[in-house]
């Protein structure tokens, strides 16, 4: 989903992760407050579900232009149901949200390929999560992440990439 950080957006995406999820699930959140309440209205009481908010600072070599703060570190929050603290982690969205920046030149801010349209930045995300998940052999998997979830039973090319295009 493509859209602003507000409850609306929120609610939204919540619902609609809701509805394509058979089993209860432990969900972990930053400290977005708008979450709050969409997880409540999304999932009810069937979902474990805690805050990782962390604590920030002032660089420690004085405030620079582009420099973001320090992390100091985090506070685990339990927000509803019964989350596992040794699950408590938003380590796999962060990544692949640096895998995709490194990934993809629009998502990197005073450059000449950042999105300016959004119907250009919905276009180039739906290409690269269709390379990322149906052509590109990750190294841990040994195979595509479709393959490895039973999407899919061979390796997309490019090719067909193309050919649902036309």
């Amino acid at each position: 989903m493509i859209g602003s950080r507000d409850a609306n957006a929120a609610r939204d995406f919540l619902e609609d992760l809701a509805g394509r999820l058979a089993n209860r699930v432990q969900l972990t959140t930053d400290g977005h407050k708008a979450y709050l309440s969409a997880v409540d209205k999304a999932f009810g009481n069937d979902i474990d579900y805690a805050m990782l908010v962390k604590i920030y600072g002032n660089p420690t070599e004085g405030q620079k232009r582009y420099s973001p703060a320090d992390c100091l570190g985090c506070e685990q929050k339990a927000i509803k149901g019964n989350p596992d603290p040794a699950h408590i982690s938003t380590s796999f969205a962060e990544r692949q949200n640096l895998t995709m920046r490194m990934s993809m030149r629009r998502f990197t801010r005073l450059t000449n390929g950042f999105s300016k349209r959004i119907e250009n930045h919905a276009a180039a995300l739906a290409l690269y999560f269709m390379y990322y998940n149906f052509v590109r052999v990750h190294q841990t998997l040994k195979t595509t992440p479709a393959i490895a979830a039973g999407v899919t039973t061979r390796r997309w090319g490019i090719a067909n990439m193309v050919d649902l295009l036309g």
